[in-house]
C-alpha cells in the first residue's frame, strides 16, 4: 500500500477514535494505563433520542394525571361550585335535546302531518315543553347579561322549582316537586266537585238527572263511579249543563288548576286544546299495545298527568286505573270535551293515594 494511503487511514481511525471517546467513554484499568472503550456515533444518537422521549412521555403523562385529578381537587375545595357546574352543563344538554325534538314537531305539525303520526312520549313532550321553556327564560336570558351568570345561577340552584325547569333537577328533586305540584293541583278537586253537584238541580231530565245524583252521591261517600256510569252521563257533557260552553268561569278556571295549566282568560278554548292532547295521548297509548306495555316510569308518568298520586302503587294497580281511564276515553269525541276533563274528579277524587297526599 501506498505510503499516502497509510497516512489517510490512520488519520481516519485517529478522528474516529476521538469521536468514540468523547461519545461514549467507558474506562478500564489496565496495569498503570487507562485503556478506553468506544462505541459508534449512531448508538449514542439512538440512546440520546430514547432517552428524550421517555423524559417527554412522563412529563405528558403526569401532566394528565395531574388533570384527571384536577376535577376531585376542585369538588374537594369548592363543592358547591362543582356541583352548581354539573347542574347547569347536564342540564342544559337534555334541555337542547328536547328543545331540538319540540322544534321538529312543531315543524311536522305545520306540514300537515298531524298529531295521530307522533307517539306516545313526543306527544307527552310535546305537552310538557311549553312549559319548560317558560320557566327557564328568564334564567337563560338573564344570564346572557355581562356579570349576569354571577347572580342568576346561584339563585337559580337555590331556587330550582321555581326557576329552573325538570331538566335541570336531581331524581330525587323531579320526585319531591311532582308530588308538590300535584298536590297543588288536587286542592280543586273540591271546588270542582262543588260546582257539578250546584248544576244537578238544572238537569231537565228526570232519569240522566237521577244517574247523575247517583255519582254525586258516590262521590260524596268516598267511592267512585264506574267507567260504564260516567259514560252513560255522557249526554249532560256535550249537549246537557256541564257541556263546556254552559260551565262557569271560576268552573273553568278550576279545571285549568286540575290539569296542572297556567291561568288564561281564554279558559274554555285552553280547556279545549287540553282534552284534545289528552285524546291523543290516549290513542297514542292504544296504537303503541295497551297500558301493559308501558313501562313502570311511564305508567307513573301517565298517572301523574291524569290526577292521580302513584307513587306507592304498583303496577298492576296503575294498569287497572289507567284502563278505566281508557275505557271513558274511547267513547269520548269533541262534543264532549269536558267528560275527559272531569275524569280526574271522577276516577281519582277518593282514591287512598291523593287522600293521603291531600290529607
Amino acid at each position: 500500500m501506498p505510503l499516502h494511503r497509510i497516512k489517510s487511514v490512520s488519520k481516519l481511525l485517529f478522528q474516529c477514535n476521538r469521536y468514540y471517546c468523547l461519545a461514549f467513554p467507558k474506562q478500564h484499568d489496565l496495569s498503570s494505563r487507562r485503556f478506553i472503550m468506544t462505541y459508534p456515533p449512531m448508538y449514542a444518537k439512538k440512546a440520546l433520542k430514547q432517552e428524550k422521549e421517555k423524559f417527554r412521555t412522563y412529563v405528558i403523562q403526569q401532566y394528565l394525571d395531574y388533570l384527571s385529578n384536577y376535577a376531585k381537587v376542585l369538588e374537594q375545595r369548592f363543592p358547591s361550585a362543582m356541583k352548581m357546574y354539573r347542574v347547569f352543563s347536564v342540564g342544559i344538554k337534555d334541555f337542547y335535546k328536547d328543545l331540538k325534538t319540540y322544534l321538529s314537531l312543531r315543524i311536522r305539525l305545520a306540514r300537515d302531518q298531524g298529531f295521530q303520526n307522533m307517539s306516545r312520549q313526543e306527544l307527552e313532550l310535546y305537552v310538557k315543553m311549553p312549559g319548560d321553556m317558560l320557566r327557564i327564560a328568564p334564567v337563560l336570558i338573564l344570564s346572557a347579561i355581562p356579570f349576569g351568570n354571577y347572580i342568576i345561577f346561584p339563585l337559580a340552584f337555590l331556587k330550582p322549582r321555581a326557576l329552573l325547569c325538570s331538566h335541570f333537577w336531581s331524581i330525587q328533586q323531579k320526585a319531591e316537586f311532582s308530588v308538590i305540584e300535584l298536590k297543588e293541583r288536587l286542592r280543586h278537586n273540591r271546588p270542582t266537585f262543588r260546582a257539578l253537584q250546584a248544576k244537578l238541580e238544572s238537569i231537565p231530565d228526570v232519569v240522566m238527572k237521577e244517574k247523575f245524583r247517583k255519582i254525586i252521591a258516590m262521590l260524596g261517600s268516598g267511592v267512585h263511579p264506574s267507567a260504564e256510569e260516567i259514560i252513560a252521563c255522557k249526554l249532560l257533557f256535550s249537549q246537557g249543563p256541564y257541556h263546556l260552553s254552559n260551565l262557569s268561569y271560576s268552573h273553568c278556571g278550576h279545571l285549568i288548576q286540575i290539569h296542572g295549566l297556567r291561568k288564561s282568560v281564554f279558559r274554555q278554548s285552553k280547556l279545549k286544546y287540553r282534552a284534545f292532547l289528552l285524546l291523543e295521548m290516549d290513542k297514542a297509548i292504544i296504537k303503541e299495545g295497551g297500558v301493559a306495555s308501558l313501562s313502570t316510569d311511564a305508567l307513573r308518568h301517565a298517572c301523574h298527568l291524569r290526577g292521580l298520586h302513584s307513587s306507592h302503587l304498583t303496577n298492576s294497580d296503575m294498569i287497572l286505573w289507567l284502563e278505566q281511564w281508557l275505557v271513558i276515553s274511547e267513547r269520548v269525541d269533541k262534543s264532549c270535551y269536558s267528560l275527559i276533563l272531569h275524569c280526574p274528579l271522577f276516577l281519582a277524587y277518593n282514591h287512598p293515594q291523593n287522600w293521603m297526599l291531600i290529607y
